[in-house]
């Protein structure tokens, strides 16, 4: 019987024998997950590495995508005092993340998919890397902050806006693992509203809970819009980077 899949999308996982067979004859697209270990409220030091390795877990089938080795050391900034948080220096992250998408371009993807779990500067330096290297390599790359482009998705379940370790982040690990979440050590208090741009700023950040709004995007802990807030997040991004390949297609780029 032709085998219609791979053994298994992760390529850390796959013989090197099995990856020539598919990329780049089968298989075009690899999605890469990058985050950064930093405080988020009752949620992991680890949810921006957490939630875009589960995202690209749960999406890679429906793209026909290998899901390439997380970038889990990331370019943290404002946070990087609390325990447990990590910042590699911004030249040394910008070389290796460049050099990680130079290899999967050399090892023949068309089609790189960054699924950035954290923002701040980490965002800047992406969006830079890809037209760098996308130009040098011919390759074409996406950049997605999965929390910004799914704002709607947090209004739509929620009612209100979210937030930097708040009720959106904190569900979509809920919806991984309930476990993860630390609720019990939980006080509104954690939580401070992001200061409007030009207003003030602080080092560390005075909190690690960061409300988009006034207001709103406390963590409720409710695991039934937890699991509905994941699905529709997933699916959102998941159309993103099939429509977007296709009008690359459709382009002749």
């Amino acid at each position: 019987m032709k085998q219609v899949q791979p053994s298994t999308r992760e390529m850390e996982r796959i013989n090197w024998l099995e990856f020539r067979e598919w990329v780049p004859a089968k298989i075009q697209t690899v999605l890469l997950p990058l985050g950064t270990l930093e405080p988020h409220g009752v949620a992991p030091n680890g949810t921006d590495i957490l939630a875009p390795v589960a995202m690209a877990r749960e999406i890679a089938p429906r793209l026909n995508a290998m899901i390439a080795p997380v970038v889990p050391y990331g370019f943290t900034g404002i946070m990087d005092a609390y325990p447990g948080s990590f910042t590699v220096p911004e030249e040394i992250f910008r070389g290796y993340v460049r050099a990680v998408l130079v290899g999967l371009a050399k090892n023949k993807f068309k089609n790189v998919i960054l699924l950035n779990g954290h923002g701040g500067g980490q965002t800047a330096i992406l969006n830079a890397l890809a037209q760098e290297i996308g130009r040098e390599t011919n390759t074409r790359i996406l950049v997605v902050n999965w929390w910004s482009y799914c704002s709607d998705v947090t209004l739509e379940v929620f009612g209100e806006d979210g937030g930097h370790g708040a009720e959106n982040e904190t569900a979509y690990i809920m919806a991984i693992d309930p476990a993860l979440v630390r609720k019990e050590h939980y006080k509104k208090e954690m939580a401070t509203a992001m200061p409007p741009p030009n207003t003030w700023s602080a080092y560390p950040f005075l909190s690690t809970i960061m409300l988009y709004k006034e207001g709103q995007g406390y963590p409720t802990f409710d695991s039934a819009k937890a699991k509905k807030y994941f699905a529709k997040v997933n699916d959102k991004i998941a159309r993103l980077i099939q429509e977007t390949i296709e009008k690359w297609d459709m382009a002749g780029v």
